[in-house]
């Protein structure tokens, strides 16, 4: 029998998390898709949609933090939800300067979500299934300083903020089959 089997509260979690994850990739990939069509300028569903993910990032964290509290504190989930939060309120707000100020604060959340992301996939390595979210935090860090840097290009566009999305939502893809086995408690 293994570790993983003989913890109910790892299995039961890393179910959840499974389930959470491949809703993830799927809104990833589709909001991607759907910003790719309006990635050149800022128009109403250009801006409905880059409010509406971190949003979705702050329900997809409540979800997490709910179903992680049997295995360990959910206290970084909670800086991320705060954080997704106001960056929602701080797109909102960047949008009506444009697409540098958008890029600004997309890549602070970038940043600082990959941190968090970073740091709570390594805390879940025991788990498994994990390293895809270490590697995807790492990436979001590094994506988020582009953000920042490509906003002062000449012509910045919403391009790879819309670009960003898709490995990430691959990672969760990923992370979720990993988690099969231990949400199978074997």
């Amino acid at each position: 029998m293994s570790n993983l089997a003989a913890s109910p509260g790892i299995s039961g979690t890393a179910s959840a998390l499974r389930r959470l994850y491949f809703g993830r990739f799927a809104f990833a990939i589709v909001w991607a898709l759907a910003m790719f069509t309006t990635a050149s300028k800022l128009g109403p569903v250009a801006v409905t949609l880059l409010v509406l993910y971190p949003l979705f990032d702050v329900a997809a964290a409540i979800i997490d933090a709910r179903a992680s509290r049997t295995t360990g504190s959910p206290a970084l989930l909670y800086v991320n939800i705060a954080v997704s939060l106001i960056t929602t309120i701080g797109v909102a707000v960047a949008c009506a300067s444009g697409i540098p100020a958008v890029l600004r604060v997309w890549g602070a959340w970038a940043v600082v979500a990959g941190l968090v992301q970073l740091i709570v996939g390594v805390t879940r390595r025991k788990m498994g299934g994990q390293w895809p979210m270490i590697l995807s935090g790492g990436i979001s860090v590094l994506a988020g300083a582009s953000f920042i840097v490509g906003a002062s290009a000449d012509n910045p566009t919403l391009t790879n903020a819309a670009g960003y999305a898709i490995p990430g939502g691959i990672f969760f893809l990923i992370s979720a089959f990993r988690l099969g086995r231990a949400a199978k408690g074997n």
